[in-house]
Order: structure tokens, then C-alpha cells, then sequence
């Protein structure tokens, strides 16, 4: 199916209580970490999309019930020198989850054919070419048994100037801008053109794309989770793990039950 950012940009309000929708969809996704963890399972959770979108404030909720033992948050910049002396996949595939854990991406592989198409940090050939090793790449972690989600966060540019305004303004959100923000912001244009064809082509069916209209953050939050919520649960089992009779047999003598 064609990914047409336009159709996310509605910025609708969250219909009914933020509060009792966070805490129910959280307590859900506590429930899934859970049972991967029981049932030795991996999973990946990739975000995208534009700065200030709010791929932070949803990776902070989406993990706010988790076991801290068994997920990674991996914030990705630009590759260092020793990143660059490999393939721009050797970065990624070193920070792959092991069995019981959960990967989490701020920001991805995908650089290879946004930022670095766009600024000329990649040529031509490599960029194209991306595509296809991206594509192997994904096939590959869905056939061992990893759980891939894709996530892309979109907003229009009403939307970003806002919130970039706001960092501005606010003296303990300076940190969280820079002059990258502006230099994106300046191709805008471009970076669309590159995100349709980036969907266009890597939108497959062992690992499709999310989107999510971020314009209204509350909304966006409780979509998100909600999304990725129900791409985890399909591939674990649902069910807590029997308690083991030995245990219960001392544990009922020790707490004289």
C-alpha cells in the first residue's frame, strides 16, 4: 500500500482521558515485555521521522513499565570513524537484541537513504543500493524469529516550528536542539521526496511501516503504543508461564498458606 504523508497531518485530538489510555495501554505493554522475556523472544522497535516529532516522549512512555534488564534504548547519531570504516550496517547489527530483550532505535538504518541522500553523505550508488540491503537486512532478523516494527513519527511544518520555537524558549529543552534542526528543516522538500520513495520501497510485508500523525502529542502517544502494542503481541505467546510446583510447595510452607 502507497505511504502518503499528507494522510497524517490531521493533528486530531485524543477522544476521552489521556491519563486511564496511557495507563491501560501501558499496563498491555508490560504484559507483552513480559512474555517475551518468559518465552525468550526478541523484538525490534524502529523509529523515524522528523525532529521534534515526539519519538522521544513515546519512547519514554512506551518503556515506562519495562524490566530495565531486558530492553536497550540505542540513540543513534552520526556514525563514529571506527563506525565508518565498515559497512553502514556493522553499527546496527551490533546492537541487535539478544533472546528475552527488546531493541528500541531512536532513529535507524535508515540514514543510509534520509540524512545521508539528502546531505550528500552517501553517493548516488550507495544510497540506492540501500534499499535492497536494508530490505536483506530486515528479511533477516524477521527469519531468526525477531519481531520488526517500524515506526515513522510525522508532523507538518506548523507542527516542527512550534515545538523548535519552544526549545528555544524553554531553558531545559536548549540541549535538545542545534543547528542540524535547521538544516533539515531548510530541505524539507527534499527529505519528503526521500521519505516517499524510502516507504515506497521498504514498505514489505515481513516488516511494514507505521505511521503516526504526530500533531497532537497525547493523540500520538496512545496511537503509537496502541500500534506497536498489537505488531508485538502477534508474534508471542500470551500466556504467563505455570508455577513451578516445587516452588509453590515451599513457598506455601514458608508463608504457612
Amino acid at each position: 500500500m502507497t505511504i502518503d504523508l499528507s494522510d497524517y497531518e490531521k493533528g486530531e485530538k485524543l477522544h476521552g482521558d489521556y491519563d486511564k489510555a496511557l495507563a491501560k495501554v501501558q499496563k498491555r505493554l508490560s504484559h507483552i515485555h513480559y512474555a517475551h522475556i518468559v518465552h525468550r523472544r526478541r523484538a525490534i522497535v524502529a523509529f523515524e521521522g522528523w525532529d521534534a516529532a515526539g519519538k522521544g516522549g513515546i519512547i519514554q512512555r512506551l518503556t515506562a513499565e519495562w524490566d530495565p534488564r531486558y530492553y536497550e534504548v540505542w540513540p543513534i547519531s552520526a556514525p563514529t570513524q571506527e563506525e565508518l570504516a565498515h559497512h553502514f550496517l556493522w553499527r546496527f547489527w551490533r546492537r541487535l537484541p539478544a533472546q528475552h530483550n527488546i531493541a528500541i532505535f531512536d532513529r535507524t538504518w535508515y540514514g543510509r537513504v534520509l540524512v545521508e541522500r539528502v546531505e550528500g553523505f552517501a553517493g548516488k550508488a550507495e544510497w540506492e543500493r540501500g534499499y535492497d540491503e536494508i530490505n536483506d537486512f530486515e528479511a533477516q532478523q524477521v527469519t531468526a524469529g525477531t519481531t520488526l516494527v517500524k515506526v515513522f513519527v510525522h508532523v507538518t511544518q506548523k507542527t516542527q516550528d512550534k515545538r523548535l520555537k519552544d526549545r528555544l524558549e524553554h531553558p531545559w529543552k536548549r540541549w535538545k536542539t542545534g543547528l542540524d534542526d535547521y538544516r533539515n528543516r531548510a530541505k524539507r522538500p527534499e527529505y519528503l521526496d526521500a521519505m516517499h520513495e524510502m516507504f515506497k520501497r521498504t514498505n514489505t510485508e515481513h516488516a511494514p511501516w507505521i505511521v503516526i500523525d504526530g500533531n497532537d502529542k497525547k493523540s500520538a502517544r496512545i496511537a503509537a503504543l496502541t500500534a506497536i502494542a498489537d505488531a508485538l503481541e502477534k508474534h508471542v505467546p500470551m500466556t504467563p508461564p505455570e508455577l513451578d510446583p516445587e516452588v509453590e510447595k515451599v513457598a506455601k510452607k514458608a508463608l504457612g498458606l
